[in-house]
């Protein structure tokens, strides 16, 4: 993709709408929608990357309900022929089609590559990835097996999004609260992930959500690793410009 002059790519990550309550949640999803609003004058791209929800699960013929502004805004924004791309995270990892079918989304849920103006970017959630986390990771083996999915399915969904709503909040494995702090360059996972990537190819850029935390560490001379922050206490986002790329707070 090559950005003109006067385009941009944003990214954002982390909102976790719905936390701790629909209506606590409410201001947040208000600003993250003047965010998109303001963001779709001048872009070329827009990537969401993970936990856009704080939980998400999708029946055969049910979504939970909720989120009517966002959801209309990135629909506005797709059809005015701008990209949005979307990476699953680990509070929405159970979403299947419906971004798809109903707001012609692309879902992703691994990292994947793109280049924009001959930089390189490897893009993801962030969750799982680099050495630690085994807590998590062995949990994540377990939501995101087929018969785990088929089984939550049989649960009428007032009681499936209730549970998993509450366990979404408190399971520490889950919300990732025990950790939201800086562990130093050494013991940030996802910094370690991304140099050990670096021994086999070259990446101008690494972009990630999950840590909650706004980071720009230099990897080496050319290389870059970004974290978005999020949505609850920060309000930040990234943005490049075909040269550059910024953290900025919104």
């Amino acid at each position: 993709m090559t950005l003109s002059s006067s385009s941009k790519i944003y990214f954002a990550s982390d909102q976790h709408l719905g936390a701790p309550t629909p209506e606590a949640s409410f201001p947040r999803e208000q600003k993250f929608v003047a965010w998109l609003d303001e963001v779709k004058q001048d872009a070329e791209a827009i990537f969401l990357l993970g936990d856009l929800f704080d939980f998400w699960f999708e029946y055969k013929t049910v979504v939970p309900k909720g989120f009517v502004r966002v959801l209309g805004k990135l629909a506005e924004i797709r059809d005015s022929g701008i990209p949005v791309y979307f990476f699953v995270g680990n509070h929405d990892l159970w979403m299947d089609d419906y971004f798809q079918m109903e707001l012609n989304i692309p879902v992703y849920h691994t990292t994947k590559e793109f280049t924009f103006n001959n930089k390189t970017f490897l893009i993801g959630h962030g969750d799982g990835l680099g050495p630690g986390d085994k807590g998590y990771k062995r949990m994540k083996k377990v939501f995101t097996n087929p018969f785990s999915k088929w089984l939550f399915r049989w649960l009428h969904p007032d009681i499936g999004v209730k549970l998993a709503q509450y366990l979404s909040v408190k399971n520490k494995l889950i919300s990732g609260d025990e950790d939201v702090k800086f562990l130093g360059e050494e013991n940030e996972w996802l910094v370690q992930y991304a140099k050990l990537k670096l021994t086999t190819k070259h990446y101008d850029y690494f972009v990630f959500g999950h840590r909650h935390l706004p980071m720009e560490i230099d990897l080496n001379e050319t290389s870059k690793y970004i974290n978005l922050g999020d949505w609850i206490g920060y309000f930040t986002y990234g943005v490049f410009d075909g040269t550059t790329f910024e953290l900025k707070k919104y």
